[in-house]
């Protein structure tokens, strides 16, 4: 319980520093959101006016604490663009977002649990080093890179899919589904290949310890062996980057959205960027962080179960 405690309060310590830094960042870099709202018509007059209406004139620091107290009561604010709230834009648009990320380590998962189970049973074979060659590289090219790629070979050249034409979920669930499956892929790859090799070496590992080869002396098969005893062990620094690699895939989405024309939270990330929207994008930013800390959390505590040492070492 100690254990779960100093990393809750980490996370919630984290997430301060966090929303400090998201604030201020968005405060100090140059452009007024009120000039940014009313363009060529904007007079000195109107700029003090809704500075004041909007409490920008407010020192900084009351207004990072009214906004994050807003925040954790769950008002994101209403957006200086479009005139509505910020939950409510980030709530039709988080789905997409989520569902891709999720797909994402569903994949990593399906590719990279047998495909390191068996180069680690055939260690040094043929597939071994062809497999461990395909890795190297895979590793090696960025997930936008890999969506290109897959967008021109599987949209442009073989036409399973039409390059931007998205479906939502709302409309066709299976059709949402489909269209995701080569967005999640180019996220899963790189991923998929370092569990692999992570894998790999870690079953290598444990099958040269001592009690495998006492369960051996007993009589137990190889697969046996394996799946009784060296894998439960193997797997709990591969469990523990497939956690971080899950809160990775969270951000990664946000950038395959934009190369597969996703209309997800990247679309309106990258629009109130440029419109000085500052609400939206410190409600998304802050929303991600939440997300990445929430399952680096969740991470902790299964590795924790999984590896009751922990508690004690630490």
């Amino acid at each position: 319980m100690r254990y779960i405690l100093k990393k809750v309060l980490s996370m919630v310590l984290t997430l301060f520093v966090v929303s400090l830094c998201v604030f201020l960042a968005f405060s100090l870099i140059p452009g007024d959101p009120v000039t940014r709202m009313f363009g060529t018509e904007a007079t000195p007059e109107l700029i003090a006016q809704y500075r004041e209406k909007m409490g920008l004139n407010d020192p900084l620091l009351v207004r990072y604490f009214r906004w994050f107290t807003s925040f954790i009561q769950g008002d994101m604010g209403t957006s200086y663009d479009y005139k509505i709230p910020v939950a409510g834009m980030i709530a039709e648009k988080i789905p997409i977002t989520l569902t891709l990320a999720i797909m994402s380590f569903v994949v990593m998962v399906l590719i990279s649990i047998p495909l390191g189970i068996y180069i680690a049973k055939h260690e040094n074979g043929i597939m071994d080093h062809i497999i461990s060659i395909l890795n190297q590289i895979i590793m090696a090219i960025p997930p936008f890179f890999s969506g290109i790629l897959i967008t021109f070979f599987f949209g442009v050249i073989l036409r399973v899919f039409k390059p931007g034409g998205f479906v939502s979920y709302t409309k066709d669930f299976g059709a949402f589904i489909k269209y995701l499956i080569l967005p999640a892929i180019a996220i899963a790859l790189p991923k998929a290949a370092m569990a692999t090799k992570l894998l790999r070496g870690s079953v290598i590992e444990e099958a040269g310890k001592d009690y495998t080869r006492t369960a051996y002396s007993r009589g137990n098969t190889t697969n046996a062996v394996l799946y009784r005893h060296v894998l439960k062990n193997a797997m709990i620094p591969v469990v523990t980057f497939m956690g971080m690699a899950l809160a990775d895939m969270v951000a990664g989405s946000i950038v395959i959205e934009q190369v597969f024309g996703i209309p997800g939270i990247s679309r309106i990330l990258l629009s109130s960027i440029n419109n000085r929207d500052y609400p939206v994008v410190e409600a998304i930013i802050m929303g991600i962080a939440i997300m990445v800390l929430v399952i680096n959390l969740l991470v902790d505590i299964i590795y924790r179960i999984i590896d009751p040492r922990i508690e004690v070492e630490e």
